[in-house]
């Protein structure tokens, strides 16, 4: 099947598709190198990383890292959430301890404990809206948007239904006090790059 037939076959089929359909059929598309994929309410999303996106997603890494093993610290890993199609291969992802891969090799929602997105231009609605929601129905207990254009880290916890209760801001430079979550760990932003 070539790649066009491959999508029409896509679109054709949409009402009966699964997420594992639609993932195995884009890893038979060439994906250009230094994108990352994933579906977001059945829609496939490319994006680039730039410079800026990669630093601060490993400077949070690095410091998840310094309380934290190697094994719970995720990024780029498709975790599927509630919703409809929802894909996602969020930039860093906490696994709570214990934490163990399904039957097909994939996390659960379940046991997610942090997410952090850095904000791109292309994708940014995703990860205030869609990605927030969806969060928030996971009950993941904190979800992190460092906007490097903004120059801010939104920092969203205590889920209640499609939402979150509570939104703190703050300016990079300084900062996030995430001691009183799961995530028992102050987060330093003044090496945040922004654009």
């Amino acid at each position: 099947m070539t790649a066009l037939e491959d999508r029409i076959a896509m679109a054709e089929s949409d009402d009966e598709i699964t997420l594992d359909e639609m993932f195995e059929r884009i890893e038979k598309m060439p994906a250009p190198e230094g994108y990352k994929v994933e579906i977001v309410e059945g829609t496939v999303f490319m994006s680039p990383q730039r410079d800026t996106h990669w630093e601060i997603i490993a400077d949070i890494f690095e410091q998840l890292r310094t309380k934290y093993p190697r094994k719970r610290v995720k990024s780029d890993v498709r975790i599927d959430y509630p919703g409809h199609l929802n894909g996602f291969a969020t930039d860093v992802t906490l696994v709570a301890e214990g934490a163990a891969k399904t039957e097909k090799g994939l996390w659960l929602h379940q046991d997610v404990e942090f997410v952090a997105e850095v904000i791109s231009k292309g994708t940014a609605a995703n990860d205030y809206g869609a990605k927030k929601t969806a969060y928030a129905k996971a009950e993941v207990p904190v979800y992190l948007i460092a906007d490097p254009y903004q120059r801010r880290c939104h920092v969203f916890t205590h889920p209640k239904g499609d939402d979150y209760a509570t939104e703190p801001r703050v300016d990079f430079g300084t900062d996030v006090d995430l001691t009183g979550t799961v995530v028992d760990l102050v987060l330093k932003t003044d090496e945040f790059p922004t654009d």
